[in-house]
């Protein structure tokens, strides 16, 4: 008898799969809204597209070497993001937008994200030690059929995790390493199963990793690998399998290191020791609610399968060490909730594997939760519409213009109709769910995803023009170009990136440091700058014109001056 016998107890009817019409539409609906109709957003989404933007009109390869904004090196030491980027617009037709045709492989590479999260788990669910009990008299899961069933409940929970939302629609390196760190963990989970496709997305992820600005994510992967794959003590077959894949591996890892070292990507931000009580609450916070709602499922994982956690149980461990390494990241580096967004994958694995151990009473209770939670903030953004086109209910009407002054909201039909198909089906499913007692095995997180999925619409739909006001630098770049109108170049002297490449893309003009002797008609300085400006100028040679600020923003303000001897 097994001395320690699997907590999953599943049937065959529980193992049905999740209909696949059904969950490729709620990827769509998840992986569009973000990328279509928006400005580049402060900070890091509008200065990673300035940087490509650059990069996309540099004919030299030693600027590709080192991406860079007006000389300011990039934030992150990463090349390929960047490049993809610049790629796009060069491959672009005329007539496409080049922030719409950036957003193309990043969007790509979130859809290569949700397919290689379900994979990953969907072989490490075949593992021996995951599957069920079986019964005495037959009846539980097939594995394939058990193994579909987890790998759809850990996407509907990385789907329904909060962090992703936001990050993972931006065009910045840190969705770039997402996609190839999940390249990585299904690489990895399929190894035995897969001889060719395992090593195939090992050699494209750890590289691809070293290049997306985490060189030592990539190589702690590998190097964790290679002792995986050398541990003895495994069942013959799988020996047999992981070492038939060692070769592959080891060029994967030094490829990794080979590229890091060349191309000088190590540079690794240790954070200042939190000494403080307010720093280490605040970084609870943060993991809290950017991996809500998975982490409480990790928590049951863990402690329902805790008689696995100690032999060389793949389905856990692997998940275990992928999610480590980014958590470990963000609490001792600067990278922050961008490092956290790497444990997320991983994290939604471990969560499904507490699918097969819920009660009855725990899944109602996360299904009542759940359409409670996600109809109240879908009622909120739908008032909240409502007010910003008619100005009833007064309150949130007054709020908006309060938040965003001068903001004039317009009426978009298609957004409407998607905001209302997708209210529908929400309406629809919440019906569905909580009428009839569905024992599929993934029943307590469509309700979860579906909800995030539906809020993340509304958003950008509904409330996508007063978020494009707030957030873009497009409404001061328009203030600003009434007052300067068509200009060769512009002086910029104190700007952040993001503000830089607001003024190239935004403005229209090619900003240039101010240094010396005056070089372009215009000047524009940072307010906070301004103490610095005699250093850096003549002011003799200039004259103050005006100021414009941002409308959401009143520390974001730009100083414009003239220079006295331009004509209009």
């Amino acid at each position: 008898m097994n001395a320690k016998p699997s907590p999953a107890i599943v049937t065959q009817d529980a193992a049905r799969r999740l209909p696949r019409w059904a969950l490729l539409l709620l990827c769509l609906a998840y992986v569009v809204p973000g990328y279509v109709g928006r400005d580049p957003w402060k900070n890091a989404d509008i200065a990673a597209f300035g940087t490509m933007l650059e990069l996309a009109a540099s004919p030299g390869w030693s600027d590709w070497l080192r991406p860079s904004l007006m000389g300011t090196p990039a934030d992150t030491s990463a090349l390929l993001p960047y490049w993809l980027g610049a790629w796009a617009m060069q491959l672009a037709p005329p007539w496409m937008a080049p922030e719409f045709a950036v957003r193309i492989p990043f969007a790509l590479m979130l859809a290569g994200t949700l397919a290689a999260a379900w994979y990953a788990v969907y072989h490490l669910a075949r593992h021996p030690a995951a599957q069920p009990v079986a019964f005495a008299f037959g009846g539980e899961a097939e594995p394939a059929d058990y193994a579909r069933a987890l790998a759809d409940g850990s996407l509907l929970a990385l789907i329904a995790t909060l962090g992703l939302a936001q990050f993972s629609h931006e065009t910045t390196p840190a969705l770039a390493q997402l996609f190839f760190g999940t390249l990585v963990f299904y690489g990895l989970a399929a190894l035995p199963l897969r001889p060719w496709a395992a090593p195939f997305a090992l050699l494209a992820g750890l590289p691809g990793l070293a290049l997306s600005g985490a060189p030592f994510t990539a190589l702690i992967y590998g190097g964790w690998s290679l002792l995986a794959v050398l541990m003895p003590g495994r069942p013959p077959h799988d020996a047999a399998m992981l070492r038939r894949a060692l070769p592959n591996l080891a060029a994967a890892v030094l490829a990794s290191l080979a590229l890091a070292w060349a191309l000088d990507l190590f540079r690794w931000q240790i954070a200042p020791w939190r000494t403080r009580w307010e720093d280490w609450r605040s970084l609870g916070q943060l993991f809290l609610w950017f991996t809500w709602p998975a982490w409480p499922l990790v928590l049951w994982t863990l402690w329902r399968w805790r008689r696995q956690l100690l032999g060389q149980h793949r389905h856990l461990g692997l998940p275990l060490m992928i999610a480590s390494v980014p958590l470990a990241s963000t609490v001792f580096t600067l990278a922050g909730d961008r490092a956290l967004l790497l444990a997320l994958p991983a994290l939604a694995a471990l969560a499904a594997f507490a699918l097969p151990t819920f009660q009855r009473s725990a899944a109602s209770l996360i299904d009542w939760f759940t359409v409670l939670f996600f109809t109240g903030w879908a009622i909120v953004i739908w008032v909240v519409w409502v007010a910003m086109q008619t100005g009833v209910p007064a309150k949130p009407a007054a709020n908006v213009a309060r938040l965003a002054p001068g903001f004039e909201p317009v009426f978009q039909w298609p957004a409407f109709v998607a905001a209302l198909l997708g209210t529908l089906a929400w309406i629809a499913l919440a019906r569905w769910r909580t009428g009839r007692h569905r024992t599929a095995l993934w029943k307590s997180l469509v309700l979860p995803a579906a909800g995030a999925t539906l809020c993340w619409l509304l958003l950008m739909t509904l409330w996508l023009p007063a978020l494009n006001y707030g957030r873009s630098f497009a409404p001061q770049m328009r203030e600003l170009r009434q007052l300067i109108g068509d200009a060769p170049c512009v002086e910029v002297h104190g700007l952040g990136t993001p503000q830089v490449a607001a003024v190239r893309f935004h403005g229209g003009w090619t900003p240039a440091p101010a240094r010396g002797p005056a070089r372009c008609p215009w000047l524009l300085v940072d307010v906070d700058a301004q103490a610095s400006l005699p250093a850096a100028v003549d002011l003799r040679q200039w004259r103050a014109a005006g100021q414009v600020r941002r409308p959401t923003d009143s520390n974001e303000t730009l100083l414009v001056f003239r220079r006295v001897d331009a004509g209009r």
